[in-house]
C-alpha cells in the first residue's frame, strides 16, 4: 500500500506546512506543528469547481423515511457495566475507558469478555502487557477463557487486517497511547498518533459493526491523555473513578449517544477482580453507634440512581488571619458561597472558623442539590449538636436564602425510605402529593425555616 503523505499543521492557527518546524509561520506559536495525513483529493469538475456526480458520496435521504426503531443492546454480564453503558453493547459502538494506572480498566474488560466470549468471538488486542502476563491475570481471576482470542500487536494497520481476518464481534484495544500507524514518523503516544491510530479504528467499528472497547491513560490532572478530539470521535467515554488504596471502584459515563450521562456504576476489587456492588448507598455511609455532630445525610442522583450519601464537616476556631475553607468531594467556591448565605440569611456567622467539608465513600457532588446538608452539617459542628438520627435532607439553596427544588425529589425520598430513614427535610416545592408510607416529609421554603427546625 502506498505510504500517506503527510504535512504539518499548527494547532493553534490551523496553518500547513511540508516541513516541521519549532514556530509557526503565521501565527508565530512555537511547538504546535503537529503531522497531520493527507486525505486524497477527489477529483472536480464543472462550471464552480464543484464535485462531479460520479465522486458523490451517501444517497442524501428524508428524515421522516428513516426508521426509528430501539438499537438492540446486548447485556455484558456485568449489570453495574450494563448500566453506565445504557443498558449493553450496541454493534458499531466504540467505547473509550479512562483511569488512573493499576485501577482496574484491564481487569474490567478482560472479565467483560469472558462473559461476552460465551456467546460472541471476541479478540484482546495488548500493546501493553506480554501474553503470558495477561494468561497469569486470567487464571488468577479464575475466568473462563477457553475460546478467547489474543493478538500482542501494537501496529493499527497489522490490527485491522487482523480483525478483518478473525471476524470478531468484541474488540479491547489496550492501550490507544501505545497503538501507532505507519502513516506517521512521530513516536507512539503523541497527539497525531492517537489521533489518526483512534480516526482509523473507530471508522472500520462504524463500517464493520464492531463494538469496540479502547483505553486510554489519564493526566497527572485526571484528563485522558492525547488530544481532545479523542473523546469526540467515540461514542461512549467512561471514567474510573476510586482511591488506589480503597477496595471500591466506581465508573461513572461523562458521555455516552446510547443512554444517560453520570451514570455511575459500583464495584468492589477482591481477589478475583471487581464485584457489582448491590447497595452502593451502603457504602457512602458511615453508620455511627450514636449521633454525631457535623453529619448530615443526603440523597443525591448519579444519573437514573439515587444514592444515599454523607456530608461531614468540622469547624473549629482558627489561629490564621484568613479562615481556611477545605473541601473534599466538593466545589471550594460552592462552600465559600453558602458560607455567606449562611451568615446573612441565617444570622451563623463563620469568619473566624475555619471549615472542612468531606464527602464520605470518596463521592463527587456536582449538584446543588446537596447545599442544605453542607449548611446543616456546618451548623451541627459549630454547635456540637448532631442532626437527629433517621434525618434526611437535599434541597438548593440560594443567594436570597430561599430553598430551590431539585429535580427526581420523590424518587429521592423513597430511596431513603428503602433504607429505613423516616424524616426528611425537603424543600417544598417537592412535597408530593401522595404520602410515602414511614416518612414524614417537612417542607421548607426558607433558609431561615431550616434552622428554625433543628
Amino acid at each position: 500500500m502506498a505510504k500517506a503523505k503527510v504535512n504539518y499543521s499548527c494547532s493553534a492557527c490551523g496553518a500547513t506546512a511540508n516541513k516541521w518546524a519549532g514556530q509557526c509561520s503565521e501565527c508565530e506559536a512555537w511547538n504546535t506543528m503537529l503531522e497531520v495525513v493527507v486525505q486524497p483529493v477527489l477529483s472536480r469538475g464543472g462550471r464552480f469547481g464543484g464535485y462531479t456526480g460520479e465522486a458523490a458520496g451517501a444517497a442524501v435521504q428524508l428524515l421522516r423515511e428513516i426508521s426509528a426503531d430501539d438499537v438492540a443492546r446486548t447485556p455484558t454480564g456485568i449489570g453495574e457495566f450494563d448500566r453506565v453503558l445504557g443498558g449493553g453493547l450496541v454493534p458499531g459502538s466504540v467505547v473509550l475507558i479512562g483511569g488512573d494506572p493499576g485501577i482496574g480498566k484491564s481487569t474490567l474488560l478482560l472479565q467483560t469478555l469472558a462473559e461476552l466470549d460465551q456467546q460472541f468471538t471476541t479478540l484482546y488486542v495488548s500493546g501493553e502487557e506480554s501474553p503470558q502476563q495477561i494468561s497469569l491475570r486470567a487464571k488468577r481471576l479464575k475466568l473462563a477463557i477457553d475460546n478467547m482470542r489474543l493478538l500482542p500487536e501494537t501496529r493499527v494497520e497489522g490490527i485491522i487486517a487482523t480483525v478483518v481476518k478473525e471476524r470478531p464481534q468484541v474488540v479491547v484495544i489496550d492501550s490507544i497511547q501505545t497503538i501507532f500507524t505507519e502513516q506517521l514518523q512521530s513516536a507512539p503516544g503523541s497527539v497525531a498518533q492517537v489521533r489518526e491510530s483512534a480516526a482509523q479504528l473507530v471508522r472500520y467499528a462504524k463500517q464493520s459493526g464492531v463494538s469496540l472497547f479502547i483505553v486510554g491513560h489519564v493526566t497527572k490532572d485526571g484528563q485522558l491523555a492525547g488530544p481532545r478530539v479523542l473523546e469526540h470521535m467515540v461514542d461512549t467515554v467512561l471514567y474510573f473513578e476510586g482511591d488506589s488504596g480503597s477496595r471500591y471502584r466506581v465508573v461513572r459515563a461523562f458521555k455516552n449517544r446510547f443512554g444517560a450521562v453520570n451514570e455511575l456504576g459500583v464495584f468492589a476489587m477482591t481477589e478475583l477482580g471487581l464485584k457489582e456492588v448491590a447497595n452502593p448507598s451502603a457504602i457512602f455511609l458511615s453508620r455511627h453507634e450514636e449521633a454525631v455532630s457535623g453529619s448530615a445525610i443526603m440523597v443525591t442522583m448519579e444519573g437514573s440512581r439515587p444514592l444515599l450519601v454523607e456530608v461531614q464537616a468540622l469547624v473549629d476556631e482558627t489561629h490564621l488571619g484568613n479562615p481556611r475553607r477545605v473541601t473534599v468531594g466538593l466545589e471550594q467556591n460552592r462552600l465559600a458561597m453558602l458560607l455567606a448565605v449562611l451568615s446573612r440569611h441565617g444570622g451563623v456567622v463563620t469568619h473566624d472558623q475555619d471549615v472542612f467539608i468531606n464527602v464520605v465513600g470518596g463521592v463527587r457532588l456536582s449538584e446543588t442539590g446537596a447545599d442544605l446538608a453542607v449548611l446543616l452539617s456546618v451548623l451541627s459542628s459549630l454547635r456540637n449538636r448532631p442532626l437527629p438520627q433517621g434525618l434526611i435532607v437535599f434541597g438548593e439553596v440560594g443567594l436570597a436564602g430561599e430553598i430551590r427544588p431539585v429535580p427526581n425529589g420523590q424518587e429521592r425520598i423513597r430511596e431513603a425510605a428503602k433504607h429505613g430513614f423516616t424524616r426528611a427535610v425537603v424543600p417544598k416545592a417537592n412535597l408530593g402529593k401522595r404520602a410515602i408510607e414511614g416518612m414524614e416529609v417537612i417542607g421548607v421554603s426558607r433558609l431561615a425555616e431550616a434552622l428554625d427546625y433543628f
